[in-house]
């Protein structure tokens, strides 16, 4: 129960925009998931679990281990590496991006296939920096996305049960809430913190 009750949020967040998009029972696709946090590890492992091809796209070398060798994806592109990122034009049919961190979409775009589609579900604070060429070039889609319905959230549960998906958690007890919360300052998670009400607490 605990590592699925993120599911329910962040599992949802990511599984609507692949059903939206028919990526769960289509021939594989080549498809990217912009970072891997509490969203991105999930969107890997269902890319995975419908069998598509997938690349995880971040700014941290660090997590390629980890990435293919933990959560099965494909390929790993460093966002910050002109190399890789210019192997990477035109390879993706769809691009999930999960990141809430301020970032430009141009490069990113320039990974798509032409009329490829990006999907953007993490929430930055700032404006996105969006240039046109090359979204007009590839003749590429940008959408948002959102948690689905009681209908879609029963679907995503059924076949998490189905390809046995949950998500990476830590469990917190009541008495380090403000250990977690330092902690999720710092990025310093993977990748869901789950509170265990039922947890003993001297402040309870």
């Amino acid at each position: 129960m605990d590592a699925a009750a993120p599911l329910l949020c962040a599992g949802i967040t990511v599984f609507t925009p692949l059903k939206d998009h028919n990526l769960i029972e289509s021939p594989r696709k080549k498809i990217g998931v912009v970072g891997l946090g509490g969203l991105g590890h999930v969107a890997v492992k269902f890319g995975k679990a419908f069998g598509h091809h997938v690349t995880v796209i971040s700014t941290s070398p660090s997590k390629e281990k980890e990435a293919r060798e933990r959560l099965g994806a494909d390929g790993f592109i460093v966002s910050s590496n002109p190399k890789q990122m210019e192997a990477g034009k035109r390879t993706l049919d769809f691009i999930l991006d999960t990141v809430s961190a301020d970032h430009g979409l141009g490069p990113i775009l320039e990974l798509l296939k032409v009329n490829g589609t990006m999907v953007i579900v993490g929430a930055p604070g700032k404006p996105l920096e969006l240039p046109a060429f090359p979204l007009l070039f590839g003749k590429r889609t940008i959408k948002g996305g959102i948690i689905g319905g009681m209908k879609e959230t029963q679907e995503m549960m059924d076949l998490c049960g189905k390809y046995k998906i949950s998500c990476d958690i830590e469990v917190v007890k009541p008495d380090n809430i403000n250990e977690a919360f330092n902690r999720l300052a710092k990025n310093d998670v993977k990748y869901r913190f789950v509170i265990d009400i039922a947890g003993s607490s001297s402040n309870l």
